[in-house]
């Protein structure tokens, strides 16, 4: 994927360090020049000495091809201002971090996707934000041995109308993935499923799965028809 991180402080620069050692291409965006040059020198990473609230930087960084931008800097409205930005150039999966959370509605106006607030579990739910987009993580059982997590069944899904029995007998469905459930926001109906449960589009299903396979699951339950 390609990510611009949007303020290389601690919590940015650790990140660029994940994200480029797991093969992500990642620009890192900062107003310090040191701190642009010490992430280049530790990572490869292209650095941008500049602010991300303007314009030419983010263009700069490549922003009409990015998959996701990170939004780190200090300051509530410097988070906001790059988000509409990012947004008004099309990037799809717009992250932040909210310090205050006075700020959370006018972060939500601006387009940001995703708020993340927790200072303990930010840089691995950032992370996991980034690389599973369509996967929420809810409840980690055993020791983190295994998950539950939610995935939501798009409009034009190839699995819609398939049963669970069904979906289960693909190919590419992990045998160690299991359903236990569906929630249905429209109607409030929550269904404890069986075999012959079918799915329908806007469908929020729940998986109990070990982390390794919960991708494979995702894609197929999210594939859809061209």
């Amino acid at each position: 994927m390609y990510i611009i991180i949007a303020g290389a402080g601690r919590v940015g620069s650790e990140i660029t360090r994940i994200l480029v050692a797991k093969n992500h291409n990642v620009v890192a965006i900062d107003r310090d020049e040191q701190v642009c040059e010490s992430i280049y020198a530790e990572t490869g990473a292209m650095t941008i000495n500049g602010s991300a609230t303007e314009l030419r930087i983010l263009r700069r960084a490549g922003a009409e091809k990015a998959d996701a931008i990170i939004c780190l800097m200090h300051h509530e409205a410097d988070n906001i201002a790059c988000a509409l930005l990012a947004k008004s150039l099309g990037i799809p999966h717009i992250v932040a971090r909210l310090i205050d959370d006075a700020y959370e509605q006018a972060y939500t106006l601006s387009g940001i996707s995703i708020i993340v607030r927790s200072v303990d579990l930010l840089i691995n739910q950032i992370l996991w934000e980034i690389e599973r987009p369509k996967v929420k993580e809810v409840v980690t059982l055993k020791g983190g041995k295994a998950q539950i997590y939610t995935v939501r069944i798009p409009d034009k899904a190839k699995i819609v109308g398939m049963t669970i029995s069904d979906i289960a007998k693909q190919k590419n469905f992990p045998a160690e993935c299991v359903f236990m459930g569906v929630d249905r926001e429209e109607s409030g109906e929550f269904a404890i499923t069986r075999g012959g449960y079918a799915i329908e589009a806007g469908d929020i299903v729940f998986l109990i799965s070990k982390s390794e396979h919960i991708k494979q699951a995702t894609d197929l339950l999210t594939a859809t028809k061209r």
